[in-house]
């Protein structure tokens, strides 16, 4: 029998009609942007009357926990991936990191098994985790990336994400397909063995009509110990600076801290609301390349300036692409300077696009037969 209820959710409240099913939904702990872009298909799962268990682990599974403090929470066991100062060794070092890795997803696997049993979970979106699985419910998978770029590596590394995505029921992908992608040949595939659904970006902002009281608005994220290096270079370089410059470090604790530090306005983080209007009063974000950042900046039409983490060949493959199209203009870390935020004025921002995301109607996977 149907019930109605109102189930407080952070700062939102959704009516739920009609118990539909419990989905977990888990989001990899790799910098933030798996969790936020999750945050979204969240609203959208408990506005359609889903209930919702999250999972994650470190500063993932805080955010979400932050952002529905109402809703159930497991804590994941963390591929606790580090980045070596020196972008060079990256692969090197994510491949001595590969026997931990595999742990972590027998780990997840094991422990999914116990939520399933635990919360009476009847779904599955797990977005890069790769353990995060189970044959007796649906189970799908969202990314970004069909196409893993690792260098001369990339057609091996892109197999061997893909043969992980077979043993899913569905791919989600948050892009368009073909030549409007924002993440490029990253999100498109060709003779691909697993049924594949493109949702169209999608992004816990809203474009807002605020006034542009921010001249630059610099956000954080990522593994360390590259963070905080960058974090450590912008202080430095915007030391005593005569624009207003707000700084979010991307460091999630229980409440939020703000400080002056070198002239600069700091927060340690924001909530998706108060990074929506800090992004939304800004005149220029610098950030990372991470696919996340570019969606939500698109869906803000934001200007960007972007710093590729050293070795990450997604964001540095991202950055290129979008300099390339005269969309927003890049600098490798060592080499930023203020001087290159002047090549804005040459770039067109952020393209238009008529698509919506359509989770909605793939949402049916999970329907209760």
């Amino acid at each position: 029998m149907p019930y109605f209820c109102f189930v407080k959710v952070g700062q939102h409240s959704f009516e739920r009609k009609k118990k539909r099913g419990v989905i977990l939904v888990a989001p990899l702990n790799w910098g933030l942007g798996h969790a936020t872009r999750c945050i979204p298909i969240i609203k959208k799962l408990l506005k359609l009357g889903f209930e919702v268990v999250i999972a994650s682990d470190s500063g993932a599974l805080s955010l979400l926990k932050q952002e529905f403090p109402e809703l159930r929470a497991a804590e994941l066991p963390s591929y606790d991936i580090s980045y070596t100062k020196n972008g060079r060794w990256f692969k090197l070092g994510l491949l001595r990191q590969m026997p931990r890795i595999i742990r972590v997803m027998r780990d997840e696997h094991r422990i999914t098994s116990q939520l399933i049993q635990t919360y009476g979970i009847t779904g599955i979106i797990s977005d890069n985790r790769f353990g995060v699985r189970h044959k007796s419910v649906p189970c799908v998978f969202v990314t970004h990336q069909i196409q893993v770029l690792s260098g001369w590596s990339t057609p091996l590394t892109s197999w061997m994400h893909q043969r992980i995505i077979k043993k899913f029921d569905q791919c989600w992908v948050p892009d368009y397909p073909g030549a409007e992608a924002l993440a490029g040949r990253l999100s498109q595939g060709s003779d691909l063995k697993f049924p594949v659904a493109y949702l169209g970006p999608i992004s816990r902002m809203k474009k807002l009509d605020l006034n542009l009281e921010i001249d630059i608005l610099i956000v954080l994220s990522g593994p360390e110990p590259q963070r905080g290096m960058l974090e450590k270079i912008m202080l430095e370089k915007f030391k005593e600076t005569q624009k207003r410059v707000i700084l979010v470090r991307g460091v999630i604790e229980e409440t939020i801290i703000k400080q002056e530090i070198n002239g600069l306005e700091v927060y340690n983080f924001q909530t998706s609301n108060g990074l929506e209007r800090l992004i939304n009063s800004s005149k220029l974000v610098i950030a990372r390349s991470g696919y996340t950042t570019v969606m939500d900046l698109a869906k803000t039409q934001t200007p960007a300036f972007f710093i590729p983490t050293p070795g990450q060949y997604e964001q540095e493959y991202l950055a290129q692409r979008l300099s390339a199209n005269l969309i927003a203009p890049y600098s490798d870390q060592g080499s930023f300077d203020l001087i290159l935020l002047k090549q804005l004025k040459s770039y067109d921002g952020w393209p238009t696009s008529g698509h919506r995301e359509k989770l909605k109607s793939l949402f049916g996977i999970f329907e209760r037969k």
